[in-house]
């Protein structure tokens, strides 16, 4: 047997609860587990005895854990070891790339937002623009994290993004250097002289370092009304999302975490007397962690929802280091609201429902007229 088709085998065992090793009543379901396990012996040793064309064990290691964990769900998978430094990256908020977020799109790939500062704000790229084709080579169809993939690179290179704009037919190319881009993903000022205007983009390892920051300057002149922006967050770390949520609702549940076979886990503010005045925002692409704020916000009516329906991601992903360097992200949990609701393929419902126009954004205004 091959020595990387054992580690196929382990990482395989992971995904298995160790409880089901231990029962030792339920003998069927073992047989029925180490016949799987040889089952994929033989298709692997299948494969390498009788496909006509070369093909390499890692290959076929990775499709196969790519195969299994991308049947659970879209937000599970298997990162080769390349790969998983993407998924840090992401974590940390710091990276060597051109600096946007983006979405699947009409088979291709849509940018949400630029960074401010970052290569692609410098380079003209704006918001809405649908990339078609990476230095030469029509992404159509393909995932955004190949994608992603290709457009980083190392520091100093260039790549060549082929653009449509504006809903036309004919793209537009624009090159991008490649820089070192770390993100804040805090963005802070006062509007309207009392009120104060936060945007959240992503909850990576220094949102809530970011955030009491910017707390802390509004502080200072003596703000306690708060738009906290949370509209095309994708989501990011659990922890900050309690953390960011601790600093807003009163004291009481932020969220149920409801992991397989286990009591449900309550994570708490401790928050006496919460001193800032809420308007969160919200939008379709308010996803996962940005759903834990904005239903501990609704649930404790500690502030007003304004904005879209929710994204609706209930779920938590954990990721399992392997040996070879490669990670397995799995999800292992779902998350229910304070009040014990499950969100998952639902969204949360503002208390004020607003679409933007291309022109206006009418959410924006709802929320400062929310504090009149």
């Amino acid at each position: 047997m091959s020595k990387k088709l054992l580690i196929l085998l382990l990482a395989i065992t992971l995904l298995i609860p160790s409880a089901a090793f231990a029962e030792s009543a339920l003998p069927i379901d073992l047989y029925q587990r180490e016949a799987d396990l040889l089952f994929l012996i033989d298709a692997f040793q299948y494969i390498k005895g009788n496909y006509p064309f070369e093909v390499e064990d890692d290959q076929l290691i990775e499709g196969g854990l790519k195969g299994m964990l991308q049947t659970l769900d879209p937000y599970s998978d298997y990162y080769t070891p390349e790969e998983s430094g993407l998924l840090y990256d992401d974590i940390l908020g710091q990276f060597t790339g051109i600096g946007v977020y983006i979405e699947e799109k009409n088979s291709y790939i849509n940018i949400v937002d630029t960074i401010k500062g970052a290569p692609s704000e410098e380079a003209g790229l704006k918001k809405d623009d649908l990339i078609v084709s990476v230095d030469g080579v029509d992404i159509k169809g393909m995932p955004a994290d190949d994608v992603t993939s290709m457009i980083k690179g190392q520091e100093g290179t260039k790549v060549r993004l082929g653009i449509l704009r504006n809903n036309k037919t004919k793209p537009i190319y624009i090159e991008v250097m490649r820089k070192e881009v770390e993100i804040n993903p805090v963005e802070y000022e006062v509007i309207e002289k009392n009120i104060g205007y936060i945007k959240l983009s992503e909850f990576t390892q220094s949102s809530t370092k970011e955030m009491k920051s910017a707390l802390k300057e509004l502080d200072k002149v003596g703000i306690n009304k708060i738009i906290l922006d949370l509209r095309n967050n994708p989501g990011g770390l659990l922890d900050k999302a309690i953390e960011i949520s601790r600093l807003f609702v009163p004291k009481g549940p932020v969220v149920h975490i409801k992991e397989k076979g286990k009591a449900l886990t309550t994570y708490s503010s401790f928050n006496e007397n919460p001193k800032y005045e809420i308007v969160l925002l919200v939008n379709r692409n308010s996803a996962s962690a940005s759903e834990i704020v904005a239903g501990a916000v609704r649930d404790t009516k500690s502030g007003i929802l304004i904005g879209q329906k929710t994204f609706g991601k209930g779920i938590v992903q954990s990721m399992i280091p392997l040996s070879n360097g490669g990670i397995l992200k799995m999800t292992t949990a779902e998350y229910l609201t304070p009040n014990k609701t499950s969100i998952h393929g639902i969204g949360i419902i503002p208390d004020i429902q607003v679409e933007n126009t291309l022109e206006e954004d009418l959410q924006l205004k709802e929320a400062i007229k929310a504090f009149k």
